[in-house]
């Protein structure tokens, strides 16, 4: 999981990619491509 400091660049790498909130902290999440994930916060 990459921790960054702006997931809208990485919004645009995979078309099924969603930014979810949780507990205060920004997700990407992709349930298609397990490996586009990341987090902020």
């Amino acid at each position: 999981m990459k921790i960054v400091n702006s997931l809208k660049s990485l919004k645009g790498r995979h078309r099924d990619n969603r930014v979810i909130r949780r507990r205060g902290r920004i997700y990407v999440i992709n349930k298609t491509q397990k490996r586009f994930k990341a987090r902020q916060g």
